[in-house]
């Protein structure tokens, strides 16, 4: 656990429209309170990695493949190395990469191995979206009373149904119905029904991810993770997932849309890192729109301290933090999947949470040291 002194933190969940942060000068009370604070806490955590990783990688050209440039890796001290593949070990992480520039310089732990993804998810959602777009299958300023989209009673108001396939992707939607999938978190800070009128309030909304589902099968006819493997998976050589990795997750005395939860290895994560580093091109094909990638992880809310700016189903890396252009999106605070174009590096984490686990975003950051501490000079 992290240690805060309350006294110098200021409230920080806004949903206003206005990128500057808005400052209310009481310590958080509530137990959601403390949880957007500890976001922000794993947010500087996550900046301060990705710093380090930065200051010691030089970059070039980045490639599609992991380790296929044919150019020699830096130099690595392998006593380092080791150090930090022990210290995995012990702190519990299940499987780590970090791939710089198209080569994997740290690979630890079982990387084909499958783990829950919980809220990275999103990302894989959104990039399908960007293809159905692109096809023009799918359009985004329709509205759920055009899509004929309800829930269970209470269901969803005339003025609720005026919310658009975007405001759902920017998680603006309007629409505080219950869902499945929530963390009590999430319940304890829904607004009430009705409070906010579609596209004026970011929350962080399980029915806005879960209905997205709905509507991309309904709009294209094709189930969730069967177009995923298509459309993206067997395109960019991921080698370990399957449509069988999907699970669709109801909980209908809430609603009647289903949470759907992908699990996939750390190695096919990274390509998927790398397919967006690489502007949605994988081998000089055009697997996502680049235009859409642009779009998606463009700034639309702000979450302030609670948390980094939101795109589309992407966290924005805050430009204050000095990193260039990237995105990331974690999974129940310990999944990592970060990409920095700018400086092509990929990071992904993993742990394995069908298992007690313990692990601190403190003792991930000292990980992500270590590795770093091991580069030497290019050959």
């Amino acid at each position: 656990m992290i240690a805060v002194d309350w006294r110098w933190v200021k409230r920080s969940f806004s949903g206003s429209d206005s990128l500057s942060p808005i400052r209310i000068d009481n310590p958080p009370k509530t137990s959601w309170e403390k949880v957007v604070l500890m976001r922000r806490v794993v947010t500087l955590l996550f900046v301060s990695v990705l710093s380090v990783l930065l200051t010691c990688s030089k970059s070039s050209l980045p490639n599609s493949t992991p380790g296929s440039s044919g150019r020699r890796a830096p130099s690595w001290a392998a006593e380092k190395l080791n150090g930090a593949a022990a210290y995995a070990k012990e702190i519990g992480s299940a499987a780590v990469l970090v791939v710089h520039d198209g080569q994997v310089v740290f690979s630890f732990g079982d990387t084909r191995g499958k783990y829950m993804c919980h809220s990275i998810r999103k990302p894989f959602l959104g990039a399908l979206y960007g293809i159905y777009v692109a096809k023009g299958v799918i359009d985004i300023e329709t509205t759920l009373e055009e899509l004929n989209i309800d829930d269970i009673p209470p269901s969803l108001t005339p003025a609720e149904k005026k919310a658009t396939i975007r405001d759902l992707l920017m998680s603006r939607s309007g629409v505080y119905h219950e869902a499945a999938g929530e963390h009590q978190t999430m319940i304890d800070a829904r607004p009430e029904r009705g409070s906010h009128p579609p596209g004026t309030f970011f929350y962080y909304n399980n029915w806005d991810f879960n209905v997205l589902g709905t509507i991309f099968e309904q709009t294209s006819g094709k189930r969730i993770f069967d177009a995923f493997n298509r459309d993206i998976a067997e395109r960019i050589g991921m080698v370990d997932f399957s449509p069988g990795d999907g699970t669709y997750v109801f909980e209908r005395s809430k609603s009647e849309h289903p949470a759907y939860f992908f699990r996939m290895s750390a190695r096919d994560m990274a390509r998927f890192g790398l397919l967006y580093q690489n502007h949605g091109r994988w081998e000089n094909e055009c697997i996502v729109p680049e235009e859409w990638i642009r779009e998606s992880t463009a700034i639309y809310s702000v979450e302030n301290s609670g948390g980094d700016p939101y795109g589309y189903l992407w966290r924005i890396i805050p430009e204050e933090a000095g990193l260039g252009y990237g995105f990331y999106h974690t999974g129940l605070g310990v999944h990592l999947l970060a990409v920095l174009p700018e400086q092509k590096l990929v990071v992904v984490h993993r742990v394995d949470t069908d298992r007690d686990f313990d692990i601190t975003w403190s003792e991930i950051r000292t990980l992500m040291e270590m590795i770093i501490s091991a580069r030497g000079a290019l050959e």
